[in-house]
């Protein structure tokens, strides 16, 4: 996966959410340790810290860079 500058991602997803309000976003990024590709759980939400669930290890996101995932035409549970 390709990262990109923190704050280019945050804002690409912002464009991406005015555009498609139904659309659902979901950070990505790589463990700065082992290289695990990780999915952050709280979707709409950019952290500057992933901990990995590979090797336990704590990746500064912010530093190293990120990605996201969009998910689109799935109803939203209430």
């Amino acid at each position: 996966m390709k990262l990109h500058p923190f704050h280019k991602c945050v804002a690409d997803a912002c464009k991406l959410l005015d555009k498609r309000p139904d659309a659902i976003v979901y950070q990505q990024w790589n463990c700065a340790h082992c290289g695990a590709k990780q999915t952050m759980d709280v979707p709409g939400t950019f952290f500057e810290l992933g901990t990995c669930e590979a090797c336990g290890e704590e990746t500064d996101v912010m530093h190293d860079g990120c990605n996201f995932m969009v998910v689109v035409g799935f109803r939203r549970r209430k």
